[in-house]
């Protein structure tokens, strides 16, 4: 097994991020929109990089999907790409890591951390979102999108990452988080009424960097 890391590249440079447990470097997925290519790319060459506003309308599209077909999301209406595009900016301009994930310059997925709760004893704690591309579930691209939103927030001074995943039956994202080192909290029953149906939430939870080992010095968490 190859020891070489994932590395997480934004558009001026390059940082080491968590390794792919298990995963061999030129371990390939599926990519049909690289036909010349025999439809394969290495999943250890799959770049995670910061949003720009030109990746919103993808990740519309993506979020789109979702809100419409699936039970991740409790929007039961796709926001414009003038809200996707604000959100975008209100996360990053108040330090939270947003990321796409992208195959022959391609998103495929993307993910962000924002908080969990404004109360601001709740300041380092973050929730996670990710979504990805529906061809592209189950090919380990989640796994790197999530290391590396980890990776981020741990870099920006948080403790804690919460998942809310929509629907108890969703196995995908659960067994993604908990493969990303998430311990399962528990379930809220029948919180949300979705698609003619009561949709549960599960909730799991993982510690970044020093999470309740020491006390934070300072009032905030890095920008």
């Amino acid at each position: 097994m190859s020891t070489e890391p994932v590395t997480v590249t934004d558009r001026l440079g390059s940082w080491p991020a968590a390794r792919r447990a298990g995963a061999p470097a030129d371990q390939r997925v599926r990519d049909a929109s690289a036909p010349n290519r025999g439809g394969e790319v290495l999943l250890s060459s799959v770049p995670v990089l910061p949003a720009r506003d030109e990746d919103i309308p993808a990740i519309a599209g993506i979020y789109a999907y979702h809100v419409r077909n699936g039970l991740a999301s409790f929007e039961t209406e796709p926001p414009t790409l003038k809200e996707m595009s604000q959100r975008r900016i209100e996360l990053r301009s108040n330090g939270f890591p947003y990321l796409v994930a992208l195959c022959n310059d391609r998103v495929v997925g993307y993910a962000y951390a924002g908080p969990y709760r404004e109360r601001r004893a709740y300041r380092f704690t973050v929730e996670d979102s990710i979504y990805m591309d529906p061809a592209y579930v189950g090919k380990g691209i989640g796994r790197i999108l999530l290391d590396a939103l980890v990776h981020e927030s741990e870099l920006r001074g948080f403790r804690q990452m919460i998942a809310v995943i929509g629907d108890s039956a969703n196995h995908a994202s659960t067994q993604l988080h908990a493969s990303c080192g998430f311990a399962m909290i528990g379930t809220f029953a029948a919180v949300g009424l979705k698609h003619g149906r009561w949709v549960d939430t599960v909730l799991m939870q993982r510690a970044l960097g020093n999470a309740d080992r020491e006390l934070v010095q300072s009032n905030d968490v890095k920008p």
